[in-house]
Parts: C-alpha cells; sequence; structure tokens
C-alpha cells in the first residue's frame, strides 16, 4: 500500500480553488508590492457574508477598506518594529510593512451594504446579501 502524503502548499491550492470558485474570481490578488498577506477566514449565513482577517498588532487609523467595481479592497501597513539589524534571528515568522487583499464579490451580495468593526487583532467585514437572493420560504395551502 502507498502512503499518501498531503503537503500543505496542495491544501492551500485546493483552498484557493475553493474560495475562486466561490466567488468566481481569484481569491487572493497580492499586490507586488506587498510585504506579507494576512490570513481571511469567510463565512456565510442567511443574510450575509463576512471576511475575518487577522491583523494583530495593527492600529484601526493603519486599515484600509474600500469597495469599488463590485471589488472589496482591504489594505494597510503592520508599522511595529520586526527586525533589529544587530540582533541574529534563528526563525522569523512575524511579518511587518505593507499588506493588500482583494475579493470580488458575488452578484448576490449588496455592495453599498458594507460594515467593519476591527477588534481584538480581528477585522471583520459583514456584506449584506441583496433581499432577492436570501432564500423565501413559500407557504403550501392544503385543499
Amino acid at each position: 500500500m502507498t502512503n499518501v502524503m498531503i503537503r500543505p502548499n496542495r491544501v492551500s491550492r485546493e483552498i484557493d480553488s475553493f474560495f475562486r470558485d466561490f466567488f468566481n474570481h481569484p481569491a487572493f490578488e497580492s499586490n507586488s508590492e506587498a510585504d506579507f498577506a494576512p490570513r481571511v477566514d469567510i463565512k456565510e449565513d442567511q443574510d450575509k457574508v463576512a471576511l475575518i482577517f487577522e491583523l494583530p498588532g495593527m492600529e484601526k487609523d493603519d486599515i484600509k477598506v474600500s469597495v469599488k467595481d463590485n471589488v472589496l479592497s482591504v489594505s494597510g501597513e503592520r508599522k511595529i518594529e520586526c527586525k533589529d539589524e544587530n540582533e541574529k534571528y534563528i526563525r522569523s515568522e512575524i511579518r511587518c510593512g505593507f499588506f493588500s487583499r482583494s475579493f470580488t464579490l458575488p452578484k448576490t451580495v449588496d455592495s453599498n451594504s458594507v460594515s467593519a468593526d476591527y477588534r481584538n487583532g480581528m477585522l471583520t467585514i459583514s456584506l449584506a446579501k441583496r433581499e432577492e437572493s436570501k432564500p423565501k420560504e413559500i407557504e403550501v395551502k392544503v385543499s
């Protein structure tokens, strides 16, 4: 029997593929000048789609959220000091500097109804669904 090993890169590609299909657009567009890309969870319920970004160590004023031409963009800059040139790092995983992530919104979302909340290093962006895209319950009458 052959052992099958799933590599993290493969899993990452499969997750990206899922979001690409969901939003009918690449889930992640990196800006060539970006220094890092924060992680994001995307969840959906009957009334809204929510994107939750991991942004520890950032101030609210260092984060920009915008919607233009049905594209949600989140960008910012983590300004904390990460590297000291005089110190030797054995491992360095904390990313600092500029980031930018963009998402094409599905047609089910009302791009005029967007709210953002930043708390404890987590940015939550809520996008209300259009009324016509919400599930409707139809009463069945017995005759």
